[in-house]
């Protein structure tokens, strides 16, 4: 799945920290009636998704946990992303975004894995221009990616793609890409 922007839920941003809570509280409820849990694998959002769901209460029941690989290496012997593909794509890459969800549901023994990796700037990285995220959601039966291109400096950035990954997790939770809920 490719998007360019995300939808479906609104963008109540706290007008303090500029975090989608709304939404996390949203993903916190949801996860919980339909008793899910979350992990993460954030390298460009570095933690801000974890962190984002657990100002959330309640969130313990569903939060499993977080990694945050921000280096290859990490990438690689924590949430098991292969070295090929890593050295021939380069860390901003779909199919590297797919394999970080896929592997932080897998190491932490979660229901949902979430994943963000990007350029952030203030330069291009690896022949992508500053903006370019792709985030990922797995699940036991699928994996789904997303490419957006943020326009921003380093935070603005930064924050959208947790917003983007809050409400991409949302959409998950309350409708299901196959109509049941809280699956891929």
């Amino acid at each position: 799945m490719n998007a360019g922007a995300a939808s479906g839920v609104g963008t109540a941003v706290d007008g303090a920290t500029g975090f989608d809570m709304a939404t996390a509280s949203g993903i916190v409820a949801a996860a919980g009636r339909l008793g899910r849990t979350v992990a993460t694998a954030e390298s460009l959002t570095a933690g801000l998704i974890a962190s984002t769901l657990a100002e959330v209460p309640g969130a313990s029941t569903v939060l499993q946990g977080g990694i945050v690989a921000y280096q290859l290496s990490v990438k690689q012997h924590l949430l098991g992303v292969d070295a090929e593909l890593l050295a021939r794509a380069g860390a901003v890459d779909p199919r590297v975004a797919a394999a970080m969800a896929e592997g932080a549901r897998t190491a932490l023994d979660a229901d949902i894995g979430v994943s963000t990796t990007g350029v952030a700037g203030p330069s291009a990285h690896g022949g992508k221009p500053v903006g370019t995220v792709f985030t990922a959601i797995s699940s036991a039966t699928a994996t789904a990616t997303f490419e957006y291109h943020f326009p921003g400096d380093r935070a603005a950035i930064r924050q959208a793609a947790c917003n983007a990954v809050l409400t991409e997790l949302f959409g998950v939770l309350s409708r299901g890409t196959n109509g049941e809920s809280g699956r891929l």
